[in-house]
């Protein structure tokens, strides 16, 4: 299997940044294929001066954004700033770019700011701007003609999708997708068909999109412990893979009121911080979620446990997983255990 990680990082100052690119650097070699970062502006520094930095540390991990959002930031700025981590970065041992553009619909990056998740029209449009910026150098915007004149090569377009709709614009329009709707089979089975439908509609072989999944987790012996530690997440991904709406996500009809009153607690402001006193935490527990939550968006306990769920995934279809760590403890200890101990199992 193929497998990235995702790095959550709160500052670039002096002997942080330092310490950030030795982690970087660590994480290149313990062989991980590829490293995102989150763009959230109003809780971590800016995603393009980390992809920078990180180019730079680097020689061989793909490098990308997981996930930007269509609302902060016009496309002519999104293509370009991502062209020139593209430069920065150069291409890898196969002879390829390493950095990839990520988009989805915006989570706390938007809703900390007042504004709600893009549209799927929105999403569309962006992608097929960025699409054309690439190609001819001009696109239509919101009624205007805008440019981009200087890249000299495109940089691959992913979309996180969750629902049957996103799933579909993926395989129609973009490079790739990183899927975060889950992990039983019955998930798994109905993303690959709603990525399949939408890239036979456009015209193209669905083994053309290049797909990932995305899997939060933390690994621990006592696997009670893990899920603790890792609550808020588990909240953070009911409240962003069930937005809009709940039909078509394979959402047991008991979980579906509970869902509804998790998002309207949802705590933007403490998004994905850790800490049992945090709302956020403390929710999926109150609402009777928690254990069903796990089960669907994360891998939690010792290592046999990852080793299973992800030779699962691979026997239905997936080989490339984006592991997205979320735990109170030991950060870099774990990330050593899960290239050690469990990348070498997996199925090659």
């Amino acid at each position: 299997m193929d497998i990235a990680t995702l790095l959550l990082n709160r500052s670039l100052a002096g002997q942080d940044r330092a310490e950030f690119e030795t982690r970087v650097r660590g994480l290149e070699d313990l062989g991980f294929s590829g490293i995102a970062m989150p763009d959230s502006q109003s809780l971590f520094p800016e995603l393009y001066v980390h992809l920078t930095v990180m180019a730079m540390a680097t020689e061989r991990v793909n490098i990308w954004p997981a996930t930007t959002n269509p609302l902060t930031r016009h496309p002519v700025v999104s293509a370009s700033s991502i062209a020139a981590v593209d430069q920065v970065a150069g291409d890898g041992p196969d002879g390829k770019g390493r950095v990839w553009f990520n988009l989805g619909s915006g989570d706390s990056a938007v809703y900390n700011l007042g504004l709600k998740g893009a549209r799927l029209a929105e999403t569309r449009a962006y992608i097929e701007a960025m699409k054309s910026l690439y190609a001819t150098g001009e696109a239509q915007w919101q009624g205007n003609q805008i440019r981009l004149t200087w890249p000299t090569r495109p940089v691959p377009i992913y979309l996180t999708a969750e629902g049957p709709k996103t799933l579909q614009l993926a395989g129609e329009l973009a490079d790739g997708v990183l899927v975060g709707n889950g992990m039983q089979p019955e998930i798994v089975e109905d993303a690959l068909e709603n990525i399949a439908i939408g890239a036979r509609r456009a015209g193209r072989d669905p083994a053309e999109v290049d797909v990932w999944w995305f899997v939060k987790w933390n690994m621990d012996d006592n696997k009670q412990r893990a899920i603790d530690e890792a609550r808020m997440t588990l909240t953070a991904s009911a409240n962003h893979a069930f937005r809009f709406t709940l039909e078509g996500k394979h959402i047991p009809d008991e979980y579906k009121d509970a869902i509804v009153e998790l998002q309207r607690r949802y705590v933007f402001a403490e998004h994905e911080a850790t800490g049992s006193e945090m709302s956020n935490a403390q929710i999926v527990d109150e609402l009777g979620l928690t254990d069903y939550l796990a089960e669907r968006f994360m891998i939690c306990g010792p290592e046999q446990d990852f080793v299973d769920k992800l030779t699962m995934l691979n026997d239905l279809g997936v080989s490339k997983v984006l592991m997205a760590f979320f735990g109170e403890t030991d950060a870099d200890g774990k990330h050593q255990r899960l290239g050690r101990d469990v990348m070498s199992l997996l199925p090659v």
